[in-house]
């Protein structure tokens, strides 16, 4: 403990001693004052009131009171400072030139005086009895001042110890404290010698047992068991580092070390060279830091950003693949439509058509890897989803498999698309199923989870449904686990399964807004989970599935098309159905009107101009950006070429039914709400495609 500082002795007043005297005569209070004004302060009142006064403003040593004065006299005046708290203590001498018999002076003792003095005063008797009371007020002030004095010391000391038993308190609670969050951080503080070989750490302190599930008795009983425990492709890298911090360097090493459990366990192993105050070496102070879940967070970063890839490379590929599968399966209707087939040539048509469309939902699954599915969410009602699901199970699982659901008390609906949640389920299912020839039982477990902004990767915080796939099966290998989300990723054998079950599963968790994890363990069985934000509107009702309303366009009739595609075999498959049908088709394929007609649609839909979009059907003789707004011969008048890019579009009829002449087109210039418009090539004499503007 730091010296105490001395305390500081409060100081009373060092003014002289007051007197106050009370007389109404002047020549009065002139002869006391020039008697006591070597004792003391003489304050003078001529009145009861004034007196009064200046005992509000400060304290005396006596008062010396007349008592006949006008107004309030002596006694009625006594009588008011005695019933003052602040001023009952004053001694007060009465000055009089009458009345002295006795009952009046037992009046004025009964009233707080102390002594009389009979007028005329003498001066040498006033002057004693005043020093009297003068030296007993100084005596007194002495007296509080002293044990005022005491009183700080007092209370100094007093404050001193709390302090110090505060401080004492304060630092066995930072030393519990600090214990306490060493004791539950993954690290290890030790000491070492620098002769110890191979190791001899001396533990300081640190949660080691619970980390490595070793007593410190045991790992220093037996030096060479941490050499020992090191995984064999990390042991010669740490004995070089070891060697290394002999010639005076630190050291910092990361390696993975068994634990009493069997597992492995990554550790952060750094440690300095402590001298003495000659700078001698003395030994060795480390830390032994547990970074097994940063190495899992490492690589489960690394893994996601290669999904991420994989997802963008795979989303390109079933793109173009669309494209020649649309070509492919619309060349085989129009075989079909055009040519008279026998009975093998239709069977050889038949299968063909069938690989196509096994090749289409190739294509469908990729997507949905990629993200790039058109999924229709809403709120689904898991209860009426696992009867579903149940139903169309009942068949493929078998006799030796039981499915058991385990819905808890009041879940949330699952904001999703209930079709594709439906395929999912049934993929983890089928998977489990599997993994257990000889039987078992597949636990579906639906609950409710809150999750924090840091509680799963890739996963904002809020209020999620998740649905869990257990199984009892034979786990899956850890090296295996990392690729199982992979599209083309299967342990199957050859003919039993894609391998882009999970990575659709992967890929429609991902889209809806949620996540997708398996976690694993050999000889134990698997556990997938779908994490799905929950869902705010009403419940989809059971067994109905999200479909689009069909639009249908007018009876049918010859239309003229604009038919826009930039690979060669979707549009000319797509002409030629069309022709079929009936209707007259323009194609636009040459990159000037593709450039055109592309950037109007693309307006229409809300991109900007040479963005990227997903390529929906390839023509559709009932939507609206397909068929003519007008059916009716093109204006006679051939446009010029710039004309061709903002025409006026055709009026329709007036209401009262009379037909308006239409106007010659004129050029206007575009702004960036203005309304994209589309002109049919001049030498195909078509009419003008109108685009309404792009909603906000």
């Amino acid at each position: 403990m730091t010296a105490t500082t001395p305390v500081p002795v409060p100081e009373l007043p060092s003014e002289r001693p007051r007197v106050l005297v009370v007389d109404d005569d002047g020549n009065n209070l002139l002869a006391i004052k020039t008697v006591l004004e070597d004792i003391g302060e003489v304050v003078e009142a001529r009145s009861g009131e004034e007196a009064l006064r200046h005992l509000l403003k400060g304290e005396f040593a006596v008062i010396l009171l007349d008592v006949y004065m006008p107004g309030m006299d002596g006694y009625e005046t006594a009588q008011i400072i005695r019933n003052r708290e602040q001023t009952k203590r004053i001694p007060i001498v009465f000055l009089s030139a009458v009345n002295k018999e006795t009952e009046h002076l037992i009046r004025g003792y009964s009233m707080g005086a102390v002594d009389y003095v009979f007028k005329p005063v003498d001066p040498v008797v006033l002057r004693s009895k005043v020093a009297v009371f003068v030296d007993l007020f100084a005596m007194t002030k002495e007296i509080q001042r002293k044990a005022a004095a005491e009183q700080a010391l007092l209370d100094a000391n007093l404050r001193a110890n709390d302090e110090r038993l505060r401080a004492e308190r304060e630092l066995r609670l930072a030393e519990q404290r600090q214990g306490a969050i060493i004791q539950s951080l993954p690290i290890v503080l030790y000491l070492e010698a620098l002769d110890a070989s191979p190791r001899a750490p001396k533990l300081v302190s640190g949660n080691l047992c619970a980390l490595t599930g070793y007593r410190f008795e045991e790992i220093q009983a037996s030096p060479a068991l941490w050499i020992d425990r090191l995984h064999p492709d990390d042991r010669d890298r740490v004995v070089s580092a070891l060697a290394g911090r002999r010639d005076g360097r630190s050291l910092a090493v990361e390696y993975r070390w068994q634990c009493a459990d069997g597992q492995y366990r990554h550790f952060l192993d750094q440690a300095v060279l402590l001298r003495d105050a000659q700078g001698q070496p003395i030994e060795y102070a480390g830390t032994l830091l547990d970074i097994t879940d940063r190495k899992d967070l490492e690589s489960q970063l690394v893994q996601a950003r290669k999904m991420d890839a994989i997802g963008k490379l795979t989303g390109g590929i079933a793109h173009d693949f669309n494209n020649l599968l649309a070509a492919v399966l619309g060349g085989l209707g129009l075989i079909e439509r055009r040519i008279a087939l026998d009975e093998d040539q239709l069977k050889i048509l038949s299968m063909t058509r069938r690989a196509a469309e096994q090749g289409s939902d190739l294509v469908r699954r990729l997507l949905a890897f990629a993200r790039r599915q058109q999924l229709q969410p809403a709120c689904v009602e898991i209860e009426a989803l696992a009867t579903a699901v149940t139903e169309l199970l009942a068949h493929t699982l078998g006799g030796l498999v039981e499915l058991d659901w385990d819905i808890g008390e009041g879940l949330w609906c699952a904001y999703a698309d209930q079709a594709q949640l439906e395929l999912a389920l049934m993929n983890l299912i089928i998977n489990a199923r599997d993994a257990m020839p000889d039987g078992g039982t597949i636990s579906v477990r639906a609950e409710n989870r809150l999750a924090g902004p840091d509680d799963h990767p890739g996963l904002g915080g809020g209020e999620y449904v998740v649905l869990a796939v257990s199984d009892t099966g034979s786990g899956i290998a850890p090296e295996v686990l990392e690729q199982v989300m992979e599209p083309f990723f299967t342990t199957k054998d050859v003919g039993k399964g894609t391998g882009l079950g999970l990575s659709m599963v992967y890929g429609f968790a991902k889209q809806s807004g949620g996540a997708f994890q398996i976690a694993s363990t050999v000889g134990k069985g698997t556990r997938a989970e779908i994490w799905l934000p929950r869902g705010l509107r009403e419940a989809a009702p059971a067994g109905e599935r999200p479909q689009e309303r069909a639009e249908h366009g007018p009876p049918a009739r010859s239309l003229r098309i604009l038919l826009v595609d930039d690979h060669e075999g979707v549009r000319q498959t797509t002409a030629a159905l069309l022709h079929d049908l009936g209707h007259e088709v323009v194609e636009a394929g040459r990159r000037p009107d593709q450039r055109l007609c592309d950037t109007a649609h693309r307006r229409h839909r809300g991109h900007p101009p040479g963005a990227q979009r997903d390529r929906g059907p390839a023509c559709d003789p009932h939507h609206r950006l397909c068929r003519s707004r007008l059916d009716r011969p093109a204006p006679r008048r051939r446009p010029g070429p710039l004309e061709t890019l903002h025409p006026r579009p055709a009026r329709r009829r007036h209401r009262l039914g009379r037909r308006r002449q239409p106007r010659p087109p004129r050029l206007r210039r575009r702004s960036s709400r203005s309304r994209g418009v589309a002109k049919f090539p001049p030498e195909s004499g078509g009419d003008s495609y109108y685009l309404p503007p792009p909603t906000e």
